[in-house]
């Protein structure tokens, strides 16, 4: 046997992933209100800095000082989390999509070319992005529909670093932002929704226009620009500007309430009568397709397991734990999926093992 030197060691380390990698954050580990329906909440607050011109006019320079001024202070004892802190400057791309999958920084934190960053506890439940549109994006999620409990979090980790930090801030309009339409509270609570009975029951548009009639919005997976791949929705307000917290909470909660209830009735509605029997063939066919499919994209990958849970939670199907899921609709997104296997796939080469890694994730028959 060829013994590895000690550097050959710390090197496969570095390299190797954790298996805390490949286990989802508190966005999706399953627990809270409703959390069949309502995958997590989300609270999030854009703040900018007294001192330093705004995202779009930052230099080099300037950028540069600000990361370190931040994390200089994020570093200090005395936060309600303790906080791991990420320069995004050496990290490589396929790491960058991960956090993106892992819902830690937006798509335009990962492609930005300032001196960005990231900080987040070990459980995944609160991420701060730096240098994004804002200087700092900070960010709270909990499982399931917790809004109260997500926002109380929120308070408490705002109210620290407001007496660290010198938050710009306007007697008139609020806290200042680099896009308007954050002006004000700079608050953005959203909750994510799978909701496949109002999608195959041709009812989704109507349960958006619910939303937007009260000025919220519709988005999918990830965001702003993103389809709903999946059956998954995000809800959120769009205004801050002249609304207090209490407010938009109410708004997003009577939306997000009155949806997940229409989602129940659905769901009832199709386990029963003829319904019942389409319902049962839809699932068992995904059941069928990530049992012996030798290709999977992405989005039939997550079109399936939207319907496996589903059936999960309905009972249609037994034998399937929800973490496994939950584990499994990680796993299927690109930079997870190369992660997992150590390897640079081509989009060919990750369908194809794709298929492999949901099989075994899951269980099913080879």
């Amino acid at each position: 046997m060829v013994r590895k030197s000690r550097s050959e060691d710390d090197e496969e380390a570095r390299r190797s992933p954790s298996h805390r990698d490949f286990q989802p954050g508190a966005w999706l580990s399953g627990t809270g209100p409703d959390s069949d329906i309502a995958i997590c909440t989300r609270v999030r607050l854009a703040r900018n800095l007294a001192g330093f011109p705004f995202a779009p006019s930052l230099d080099e320079t300037e950028s540069e000082r600000l990361y370190s001024f931040i994390t200089d202070r994020l570093a200090q004892p005395g936060l309600p989390v303790k906080l791991n802190v990420l320069d995004l400057e050496p990290v490589d791309e396929l790491e960058r999509s991960m956090l993106v999958e892992r819902h830690l920084i937006s798509r335009e934190l990962a492609s930005s070319t300032r001196h960005t960053g990231v900080a987040y506890d070990a459980r995944e439940s609160v991420a701060i992005m730096i240098n994004e549109e804002d200087h700092l994006r900070i960010q709270v999620f909990g499982s399931g529909l917790q809004t109260n409990d997500a926002w109380t979090r929120m308070e408490s980790l705002d109210d620290t670093l407001m007496r660290r930090l010198p938050m710009a801030w306007s007697e008139e309009f609020g806290f200042l932002t680099s896009c308007p339409t954050n002006t004000g509270t700079g608050l953005r609570l959203s909750v994510m929704l799978h909701l496949p009975g109002l999608v195959w029951s041709e009812e989704i548009d109507k349960a958006t226009n619910v939303a937007q009639k009260i000025s919220l919005a519709v988005r999918g997976l990830y965001g702003e620009g993103s389809r709903a791949l999946g059956d998954f929705y995000q809800v959120s307000n769009q205004i801050t500007l002249g609304r207090d917290e209490s407010a938009i909470q109410e708004d997003v909660m009577l939306a997000v309430s009155r949806i997940v209830q229409w989602e129940r009735e659905v769901r009832e509605a199709l386990l029963r009568g003829t319904a019942r029997v389409k319902t049962l063939d839809r699932v068992h066919r995904a059941l069928g397709t990530l049992e012996r499919a030798q290709i999977l994209t992405s989005e039939e990958a997550l079109g399936c397991l939207s319907a496996l849970r589903f059936g999960i939670n309905t009972q249609l199907v037994e034998g399937f734990s929800p973490e496994a899921v939950n584990q499994a609709l990680l796993l299927s997104q690109p930079a997870h999926l190369q992660r997992y296997t150590g390897q640079t796939l081509t989009a060919e080469e990750r369908d194809q093992r794709r298929a492999q890694v949901l099989r075994e994730l899951l269980g099913c028959s080879p």
